[in-house]
């Protein structure tokens, strides 16, 4: 009974820190980032961040999924990508490869320095501790092949402007395919017309 207890009661500690972090995140609301739970769950958010000027993120929205343990802030909150990204520390599961997020969390972090966190490590990627090992030789190797990806990336993934335009030009072609197949139906192949 004293376990349950002691569990209990880390989760309303857990809970307070969360909504403390949640109360000044939406004073303070961050240039780059946001963050906030997702319905009813306070152990459940949601994350975005934008992707950095000057970096082949740039312009891309990348949403991230953040899970707090019932033993927060003592233990790191689980934070993964749900973006798709071109990244030698970020795998194709979203999982993330930061020390602040493991061995380097300290109870005095919070979410939007982890969200910060996160942000820097797009502009400096770590190939020395991949995830993805092959993107990691790519960006030791060739920095222009590594830009020239995660730009290819971040425009198919992140960019939402994009893939309205895609499924707009997608829509318009669809609709151009019309004209030629009643044109076929009314002439009949190779312009013939009807006899």
């Amino acid at each position: 009974p004293e376990k349950k207890m002691f569990r209990s009661r880390s989760e309303v500690v857990a809970l307070k820190r969360i909504q403390r972090e949640l109360h000044a995140i939406s004073k303070e609301p961050l240039a780059q980032c946001s963050a906030g739970p997702v319905g009813d769950n306070m152990f459940d958010w949601q994350g975005t961040i934008m992707g950095p000027k000057d970096s082949p993120y740039e312009g891309g929205v990348f949403s991230l999924k953040i899970h707090f343990p019932t033993n927060y802030p003592f233990k790191p909150p689980k934070v993964s990508f749900l973006t798709r990204i071109y990244h030698p520390n970020i795998n194709k599961n979203g999982n993330i490869c930061l020390d602040i997020l493991d061995k380097k969390w300290s109870p005095v972090l919070t979410i939007p320095k982890v969200l910060l966190s996160i942000s820097s490590l797009l502009c400096d990627p770590n190939p020395d501790d991949p995830l993805v090992p092959e993107i990691a030789t790519i960006y030791r190797q060739d920095l222009k092949l590594y830009d020239k990806m995660a730009r290819e990336w971040t425009l198919r993934y992140a960019m939402q402007e994009t893939k309205v335009e895609e499924n707009g030009l997608q829509q318009q072609m669809k609709n151009a395919d019309d004209p030629p197949r009643a044109a076929m139906e009314t002439f009949g192949p190779l312009g013939q017309g009807r006899h």
